[in-house]
């Protein structure tokens, strides 16, 4: 693996988080609206991060051929679970029961994702610093 494929990777990973955080943003910020354009509540969205070359499939061709490829974002997909259901009968969204369908988004469960996506981007500033200072070292080794 070359100098620049180490750079490289970190660099995706360090893409795919941060719009990973852009996600998780976009999730918090419509934690109350309760009508999109299609008529229905906000769902929450999730990103799906897969490897950018798989090793698996690089086995298949020639292990020789293999580069690694770091990460990628290949979907964003809707939440499916059920929306949250408030009594508020003054709500312009109320049923005819009263209750409001809310947003599935838990502002819990978004803190505890943008951590663990701001620490992951963390890692890969580290590992990206790491080679960095790798190459700087081994460029002294010549002087």
């Amino acid at each position: 693996m070359s100098f620049l494929e180490s750079l490289n990777i970190s660099g995706s990973g360090l893409t795919a988080q941060r719009f990973r955080m852009d996600v998780i943003s976009e999730n918090i910020a419509n934690i109350d609206t309760t009508r999109t354009e299609n008529g229905e509540p906000y769902r929450r969205k999730m990103v799906v991060l897969s490897e950018a070359n798989s090793f698996k499939d690089m086995m298949v061709k020639n292990l020789s051929e293999y580069k690694p490829g770091g990460v990628e974002v290949t979907d964003i997909v809707e939440d499916q679970s059920e929306y949250k259901l408030v009594y508020d009968p003054e709500h312009p969204d109320a049923g005819p029961d009263g209750y409001v369908r809310m947003p599935n988004v838990d502002s819990l469960k978004e803190t505890a994702d943008i951590m663990e996506a701001y620490r992951a981007y963390q890692a890969n500033i580290t590992a990206l610093n790491t080679t960095k200072q790798m190459a700087v070292k081994a460029l002294e080794i010549g002087r």
